[in-house]
């Protein structure tokens, strides 16, 4: 194989992942006729017919799709083994990137990246903040961050932060005029705030327990959202009952603000784990990464 078939062969890649010949030209430092002379030359090379393009968009073709799947894991192959190379020298460095939920970024993640980055300026960190459920091996992410119970059996899992509890408030306001619910049945007799998830679209169902007795409950309202600092701020306005992490809203409880209810029906579960494939061989800047995040309480 030639040098330049495995340049044109990168810029395959960059422009069936990108679906766009200007981003592709932009990942790669390249003006737009040089990257599609390389597209060109990969395709007359070897005859086929890789991408399909229009005035609006760009797409592999059923060949290039066949040739796209098994070029990405060579790909990342030999550019693992570059990596470790790289490591031959004196200090970590390099890109990480991690796909995480918004909580776990701002309580958990954060910190640890900060320190991190202060005592090695040559690592950089890419922090993806995404409530879905990403593929970090189709995505490229290095590693993802999430509950322990949403981590899949083939991936290293690795312990970051401690238990995690729910928290039912309301602001006290809201009480006064409407009660307190002390079991979850309760709860269909009042307003609640409704958090819209957005992976699914759907609502997200109050997930409450009590000696081992599970019930996930439907709750409804005046006002939905997909973000929890809104949800938040319309319980402190007196629009009713949200269902949050307790960290949240620990400050509005402790200075009054927010009154909590149903704390018995709301038992710790397993906090954040940091995630990543099993056959992956850790860059040294990664594995400092994996021992400052790693949960020791």
């Amino acid at each position: 194989m030639q040098r330049d078939d495995l340049i044109d062969l990168n810029a395959f890649i960059a422009v069936a992942e990108e679906r766009s010949f200007t981003k592709a030209a932009n990942r790669m430092g390249l003006s737009q006729s040089a990257l599609s002379h390389k597209l060109r030359r990969l395709e007359t090379r070897l005859g086929v017919r890789l991408l399909s393009r229009t005035t609006r968009s760009v797409s592999p073709t059923d060949v290039g799709e066949r040739l796209l799947a098994g070029l990405i894991p060579a790909f990342a192959q030999i550019e693992g083994e570059l990596d470790q190379i790289g490591e031959l020298r004196e200090r970590p460095s390099g890109l990480i990137r991690i796909t995480a939920p918004s909580h776990a970024s701002k309580t958990v993640l954060w910190p640890a990246v900060a320190g991190l980055m202060r005592d090695y300026p040559e690592i950089e960190v890419e922090i993806s903040v995404d409530s879905g459920l990403r593929d970090i091996v189709a995505d490229r992410f290095d590693a993802g961050v999430r509950l322990g119970e949403q981590v899949a059996r083939d991936m290293i899992a690795v312990r970051i932060g401690p238990d995690l509890r729910m928290a039912a408030v309301a602001a006290p306001g809201y009480f006064t005029q409407h009660g307190y619910p002390v079991v979850p049945q309760d709860l269909a007799g009042h307003r609640c705030i409704n958090l819209r998830m957005v992976t699914s679209g759907g609502l997200y169902a109050w997930e409450l327990e009590r000696e081992s007795r599970e019930l996930n409950v439907r709750v409804e309202g005046s006002f939905t959202s997909n973000n929890v600092d809104l949800i938040i701020q319309a319980s402190l306005d007196g629009f009713g009952i949200c269902f949050v992490p307790e960290d949240y809203v620990a400050q509005y409880v402790a200075a009054g603000r927010l009154e909590r209810v149903l704390e018995d029906w709301t038992p710790p579960f397993t906090g954040y784990h940091l995630y990543y494939p099993s056959r992956r061989q850790p860059k040294a800047a990664f594995t400092l990464l994996v021992e400052a995040l790693r949960f020791r309480g």
